[in-house]
């Protein structure tokens, strides 16, 4: 019924040499949050009562559920999009599209045989989540609930990522679009909340229905919902799967208004022009139009100058200002109201625009490199006389300007925390050093953002030119930069479930082995360094080493800790990763890259 397309990735994924490591890895993270979370009640320090374990099993079910939802929510997105868009790149999609497939079976096909993977991640976890009944606290329909929160969610998000890479025609559009729809949805149903007049009975009754972490909570506290009738979590499935329907129907129908796009017309050669012996340029150039004249770096003026990411990129940008006025709507509201200030407030609005940004950033510099090779350009510039300087910092310097829009909002952010002091709480009867406290912390957090953007831009020129298959190297960046933070965030909550860092240092320990060894395999690849594998592993210490020292160093207060050394610290560790990364490509360019090897001649 799903047609060939689905039925080769069913056949295909289990003899992927990745396909058994990524599951044994993905309950593996999920065991070791377990563990963590046991550790921060100091159940293990005693003979634990029935009341407690009943204590710990809806905290195990919340942490597992949560983690869960925002890891399939954008990678089942993530990976349908660029499933779709990294075969319009190759040019192979038109070739479906001239075969007798019908338009269900492409549309469907492609979508869910990218979903394959995430399938088979959530049912290894099933288990995981049924065997929490034995601790107490958590109920049988609470673990379906939750699964079919999950499984819907993980559909509706493919299926919008499949939709948007039907309709662009570049991958960077297909997997910017779909982040920022994403990060869209959720703002606009949380703004149901602020709508004037409305009850708020009312707008959780929406949102619950709309949300999916929303939906989650009805689950993780079903007394909290009082509406009579189907669960909220039910309803939620039933949304979702209307709307994953009503998304891949419209695929079905605009596929072929919208494919193929973008492909050059190929004009006859009038008998005028055959005759013309004189090297005329403008007659003799490739491409229709007049010939333009390329002056300084050629990568970077192309860069800039022509349409190398797709057309129509104000898209793109007008969706990131939305979400973007969203974010600072609910964000910077207390600032005005100090009785809504709770200890690093500030993070309420630094955090997801960053995070957004470090992600839209990393896609623009993985896709700069992947659309090249997959359309076959890549190799003919690296026979070109162009210098490893020119072709390096020329895509920087295009990676740069394409994405201004999406680096400078945090910076802008940031200032505006700092301006109304909310970067630091200075200590009780020392409020004359809070202006210093302040301009200290906001240089640290400028010069951390900057610093954490070139290592995003870089990141994704480094893995996409060491890795063959665009799909793998689009994946293993966008994957980098979201365990990076959402490991950080996951890491600081365990921390403050409980104040006594002493009780989960063991299983931190496993948390900074993952970190190395992932960042290890996606630094070196099949080509490791000794520069690159020390990277690996002052990166994930240097994070977990700034996390310690604001939130360890005097837990339960309001007071943070001295950013400078925090920064010293960090701006050390990915600085040298930073050089780790370029230096390669800039001194022994063919080595780098694998074409050659050291000794040759």
């Amino acid at each position: 019924m799903l047609g060939p397309i689905f039925n080769r990735e069913w056949m295909i994924l289990p003899r992927r040499p990745r396909h058994f490591p990524t599951r044994a890895a993905y309950l593996g993270v999920l065991w070791v949050i377990a563990v963590t979370t046991w550790l921060s009640t100091g159940m293990w320090q005693r003979q634990a009562t029935l009341g407690e374990t009943a204590r710990l099993g809806p905290l195990l079910f919340q942490i597992l559920c949560v983690v869960q939802l925002t890891f399939l929510l954008f990678f089942s997105a993530l990976s349908a999009a660029s499933a779709v868009s990294l075969e319009k790149d190759r040019r192979t999609f038109i070739l479906l599209l001239i075969t007798d497939l019908r338009d269900r079976e492409i549309v469907v096909g492609k979508m869910l045989g990218s979903l394959l993977p995430i399938v088979f991640l959530l049912a290894g976890a099933a288990p995981v989540l049924a065997s929490l009944l034995l601790l107490g606290g958590v109920a049988p329909f609470q673990v379906i609930q939750a699964l079919v929160v999950l499984t819907a969610t993980a559909l509706v998000a493919g299926s919008l990522g499949g939709l948007i890479a039907l309709w662009r025609e570049k991958t960077f559009q297909s997997l910017a679009l779909t982040v920022l729809v994403l990060v869209l949805h959720l703002t606009l149903v949380r703004a149901i909340g602020f709508i004037p007049g409305l009850d708020p009975a009312t707008a959780r009754f929406c949102q619950e229905r709309l949300d999916p972490f929303l939906a989650l909570d009805s689950v993780l506290d079903p007394l909290a919902s009082t509406a009579a009738g189907m669960a909220p979590a039910y309803v939620f499935g039933l949304i979702m799967v209307l709307i994953a329907g009503g998304l891949n129907g419209w695929g079905m129908f605009k596929l072929r208004v919208w494919n193929p796009s973008g492909e050059p017309i190929m004009q006859r050669e009038t008998p005028q022009e055959s005759t013309v012996v004189e090297l005329d340029r403008a007659v003799a150039h490739a491409a229709p139009g007049q010939a333009r004249n390329v002056r300084g770096n050629p990568i970077l003026w192309r860069e800039i100058f022509t349409r190398a990411y797709g057309r129509k990129p104000l898209l793109i940008k007008l969706a990131y200002a939305v979400v973007l006025a969203l974010i600072c709507f609910a964000a910077l509201k207390p600032l005005f109201n100090l009785e809504e200030r709770v200890p690093f407030f500030a993070a309420y609005g630094l955090l997801p625009v960053s995070v957004l940004s470090l992600l839209l950033v990393a896609a623009q510099a993985a896709t700069s490199i992947t659309s090249e090779r997959d359309t076959g350009a890549l190799d003919l510039l690296l026979v070109t006389d162009l210098s490893p300087q020119e072709f390096i910092f020329g895509k920087l310097g295009g990676i740069v300007w394409n994405t201004k829009e999406y680096l400078i909002p945090p910076l802008l952010l940031a200032g505006v925390y700092a301006w109304f002091g909310a970067l630091a709480t200075p200590p009780a009867n020392q409020l004359q050093l809070s202006a210093s406290m302040n301009l200290t912390s906001f240089l640290c957090v400028a010069a951390g953002l900057l610093l954490l953007q070139g290592f995003a831009m870089v990141l994704g020129v480094h893995v996409a030119l060491r890795n063959q298959n665009s799909r793998l190297a689009v994946i293993n960046t966008l994957g980098t930069i979201f365990f990076l933070t959402a490991g950080t965030l996951i890491t600081i909550s365990l921390i403050l479930i409980n104040g006594r860092f002493e009780y989960q240092w063991a299983s931190f320990v496993f948390f900074l082995a993952a970190g190395i060894g992932g960042l290890w395999w996606v630094l070196n690849g099949e080509r490791p360094s000794p520069a690159l594998t020390l990277a690996s592993w002052l990166c994930p210490l240097s994070v977990f080493y700034g996390i310690a020292n604001v939130l360890v160093a005097k837990p339960g207060s309001q007071e943070t800790a001295d950013p400078l050394l925090s920064f010293l610290v960090l701006g050390g560790a990915f600085g040298f990763t930073l050089a780790a990364m370029l230096v390669p490509l800039l001194s022994e360019f063919d080595v780098a890259l694998g074409r050659t090897t050291g000794g040759a001649d």
